[in-house]
């Protein structure tokens, strides 16, 4: 399946790698390392040169507790950002908001992806994003991020976040945005507990046959310290871990900290189905 990412077309029945940047001061791992438009840059080259295909860039913390910005803090932190690596690099830019000015603004400036943790359900967003002419990626959510990991309960979470996710895709499609734009992201992490995220993790392949490509992020997160007890800053392991399971399984976008390893992870699964073909 080919999709335009504002006029880059990626194949998306290959896993693609998108790097993480975060420009914001409280991010849970890198805040405050790229809050600064040349540390940014530096760093989405970097990304880049290891082989990512998108670069996400996120100008509000959505880590567990985080608290709300305001737009125009948010659109002061992405756009300089937006437009430098817009400028300089081969790459497709997402843009991590829910925000509509947001979502306006950047893909004027060359964002070519809605990456929205909140599946366009803030006032305005579903009509930006529409608007826009690019894809968007939904993803499930229980509760905000300043209280989703209190107490988390599902009757049955595959069969919930299905549920929300192609409800979210109905409405998406009535409003005008076409399915060939639409991405889904089961939201590892954001009000699921341990064992709410391993069942997704096996459960993969069947979203994955909902019939949208499948963007998943698992890098660094707390649900990888749950099981080996390691700090953030040592989880590299088991986040090569969880993606080569994402990639066997059909994901399409692995969102990650660590790109260059995480490429390799990659090769490593598409060989093996190359070979077995």
């Amino acid at each position: 399946m080919q999709i335009d990412f504002g006029g880059r077309r990626l194949d998306m029945s290959h896993c693609h790698v998108m790097g993480v940047l975060n420009v914001t001061p409280d991010s849970f791992s890198d805040g405050g390392r790229f809050n600064q438009l040349e540390a940014a840059l530096a760093q989405a080259r970097r990304m880049v040169a290891d082989g990512a295909s998108f670069i996400d860039v996120g100008g509000e913390s959505t880590r567990p507790g985080a608290q709300a910005v305001s737009v125009q803090e948010e659109l002061d932190r992405v756009c300089p950002v937006v437009e430098a690596i817009a400028r300089e690099l081969d790459a497709t830019i997402s843009i991590d908001t829910s925000a509509p000015e947001v979502i306006r603004e950047t893909v004027h400036l060359g964002a070519g992806l809605i990456n929205d943790v909140r599946a366009l359900q803030r006032e305005g967003a579903l009509e930006a994003a529409v608007s826009s002419g690019v894809p968007v990626c939904l993803m499930h959510m229980q509760g905000t991020p300043d209280n989703m990991q209190r107490q988390p309960e599902y009757a049955g979470v595959l069969r919930e976040v299905t549920g929300f996710l192609m409800e979210r895709v109905r409405l998406a499609e009535q409003s005008g945005l076409p399915a060939g734009r639409i991405l889904l992201d089961p939201g590892f992490g954001f009000g699921k507990t341990l064992e709410h995220n391993l069942e997704l993790l096996r459960s993969l392949d069947q979203l994955r046959a909902l019939g949208y490509p499948l963007m998943v992020g698992m890098s660094r997160k707390s649900m990888l310290g749950r099981i080996t007890g390691r700090e953030v800053s040592e989880r590299l392991p088991a986040s090569l871990a969880v993606a080569t399971i994402a990639a066997m399984k059909g994901a399409s976008i692995i969102r990650v900290h660590d790109v260059r390893e995480t490429i390799d992870a990659v090769r490593v699964v598409s060989a093996m189905g190359e070979a077995g073909q």
